[in-house]
């Protein structure tokens, strides 16, 4: 990948004593070409890979990502004190959604979740596994980059998912409610009535909060996974032991992600869930950047990072598990071709 190319079959078929990261640093002037590129997986292949790690590790925290919503939306433009506080931490929040709406009620918009993610995740990682193929990893910042277009694009294309999803995560009875309240019945429904309430560009309203959003934590991600797994690797720290190394690398990259991208979970999280007017226009905010000034206006900049503790929470053990199991499905992929 960034620098090396190297996957999780490349970790097995390396000899301890002579890796082929060691190779490439040693050899920096040496074109990709020249040592070759990493094995491929056939491109549809690795975007249902890439989908399917990504839905599996959104099953078991999914209920994180309900918390993150619900903190996320408590006391919206409003100052700190000035309102009623249902949830205080991470913690209770699960309790208070666990005991009002049930265990189903820490599912909520698990299937538009999973859409979210087929969709976003597979584009998302398919795409940065084609520029990895092409050889644009291996320039200066090629990975950055790579990994910020690829993002770019999943959250563009899965955008209505994503919206969905905030709607339905947000609605509860009124003794906890956060947010503005959609009262969707469910996925379908929720499709249905915002396609006729908007038409198709209602589908996509928040996108301008959700392309930087996901530019930002996959470009992180994507970046510090492949670079801290290089560094591992190169370390010899694990004897062929690609598994380990690909944990170590995505709970770093889980950090990053949960830092970097936490104000931008904020403002899309926004976006998503304002309700809108009889001109199809949001109530709330005019877009990405009124958003911003609003919110630290009216709750500070410490508004930004509303909910930061489920988005590590949440952030970190889904990118451990996705892209565990994506390298993990891509090594046996590699391996049986």
């Amino acid at each position: 990948m960034d620098h090396s190319g190297m996957t999780g079959a490349q970790l097995l078929e390396t000899s301890p004593k002579e890796s082929a990261f060691s190779h490439r640093m040693a050899s920096p002037a040496v074109p990709r070409s020249v040592l070759g590129p990493p094995p491929a997986v056939w491109p549809p292949l690795d975007f249902a890979l890439g989908a399917l790690a990504c839905c599996a590790a959104c099953v078991f925290t999914n209920p994180l990502e309900v918390v993150k919503t619900r903190l996320q939306l408590q006391g919206e433009l409003r100052a700190r004190g000035s309102y009623q506080i249902h949830y205080r931490g991470v913690l209770h929040a699960l309790w208070v959604v666990g005991r009002t709406d049930g265990l189903r009620g820490l599912q909520k918009g698990l299937s538009a979740g999973l859409i979210y993610q087929a969709v976003m995740n597979g584009v998302r990682l398919g795409s940065y596994s084609c520029c990895d193929s092409l050889g644009i990893t291996a320039f200066h910042g090629g990975s950055l980059l790579s990994g910020a277009g690829a993002g770019a694009l999943g959250a563009l294309i899965a955008s209505p998912a994503y919206l969905v999803k905030t709607h339905l995560q947000a609605q509860t009875v009124d003794a906890i409610a956060v947010g503005h309240q959609h009262n969707h019945l469910g996925v379908s429904d929720a499709f249905v009535t915002i396609y006729r309430r908007d038409g198709l560009t209602g589908l996509w309203r928040g996108v301008n909060g959700a392309v930087p959003r996901v530019m930002v934590g996959s470009a992180a991600q994507l970046a510090t996974f492949t670079s801290t797994k290089d560094w591992v690797s190169h370390s010899q720290w694990f004897r062929a032991n690609a598994w380990l190394t690909a944990l170590i690398a995505a709970s770093i990259s889980g950090v990053a992600v949960a830092i970097t991208m936490t104000p931008f979970d904020v403002i899309s999280t926004r976006l998503y869930n304002q309700p809108v007017d009889e001109f199809h226009k949001g109530r709330l905010y005019l877009g990405f950047t009124d958003c911003l000034l609003k919110v630290c206006q009216a709750e500070g900049l410490l508004g930004l990072y509303k909910g930061m503790g489920p988005v590590f929470l949440r952030l970190a053990p889904h990118t451990v598990l996705s892209m565990l199991f994506w390298d993990l499905m891509r090594q046996q992929a590699i391996k049986d071709k």
